[in-house]
């Protein structure tokens, strides 16, 4: 799982590498590390064309985990003695989000999967969590860290993210996974994100119609990625401009 990624190239750059028309965001500083529910630039389909925004790191989770979670937390009130409104401790249920998209065909992810939902999320590197290599692994495609982009839905969504913020309304991305490729496989079995590589595969995830957009769920060719970093929360060399 990826939950750890920066992006320090300027705006203008990535206004320039995916078409954008409209930007609806402000000076853009460099992020040298990006986690969970931080807001972060995407780029998405708009009325007039493609647009520069930002959205926090984190779609809605699903019903289940949301009722799995109030209902754990009931217990430990019930335990306590307390009294629990059900159906308002499950209103107020903190959801900080769900990072990483890996089964497209469950219903609770295939609501946003139609053009007008999706997304790239720029990044020049990411990172994978292995405690024996030395902890979070930087990825990237050379030592330069140029800016690429991650397969990403997004949508419009009134939850509690945090109970110190209470209910509000919010942009939140996430972006999609599959299988590693030999590299990342060595660090990370599981999953690495996707990752669109050219201007034809940008525009076919932005614009194509689903079965085709969703062939691009597939791992990198191998040796396409090297380790350009280890054990450091955040990665502090990528360009700025």
């Amino acid at each position: 799982m990826c939950n750890l990624y920066p992006i320090t190239t300027n705006q203008a750059a990535i206004i320039a590498l995916f078409r954008v028309v409209n930007r609806y965001v402000g000076n853009l500083e460099p992020m040298p590390g990006v986690f969970p529910d931080y807001k972060a630039p995407i780029v998405r389909n708009g009325a007039e064309g493609r647009e520069l925004a930002t959205a926090r790191w984190g779609m809605p989770s699903s019903s289940k985990a949301l009722m799995d979670a109030t209902k754990k937390r009931a217990e430990k009130l019930q335990a306590k003695g307390k009294t629990v409104d059900f159906k308002e401790l499950l209103r107020m249920e903190p959801d900080g989000g769900t990072t990483n998209i890996r089964n497209v065909k469950s219903k609770h992810w295939t609501r946003w999967l139609g053009a007008e939902n999706r997304c790239v999320v720029p990044f020049n590197s990411f990172s994978e969590f292995n405690k024996t290599e030395g902890g979070d692994i930087w990825f990237a495609f050379d030592e330069e860290r140029p800016l690429a982009c991650f397969a990403g839905i997004w949508t419009n969504w009134t939850s509690v993210r945090k109970v110190k913020e209470g209910e509000t309304t919010n942009d939140l991305y996430a972006f999609l996974t599959t299988e590693p490729n030999a590299e990342v496989g060595a660090i990370h079995p599981k999953a690495m994100p996707v990752i669109l590589t050219t201007p034809d595969e940008v525009e076919a995830w932005m614009t194509a119609p689903l079965d085709e957009a969703l062939k691009l769920q597939r791992p990198l060719a191998d040796g396409t990625l090297r380790i350009v970093a280890r054990g450091v929360k955040e990665d502090l060399t990528g360009p700025t401009t």
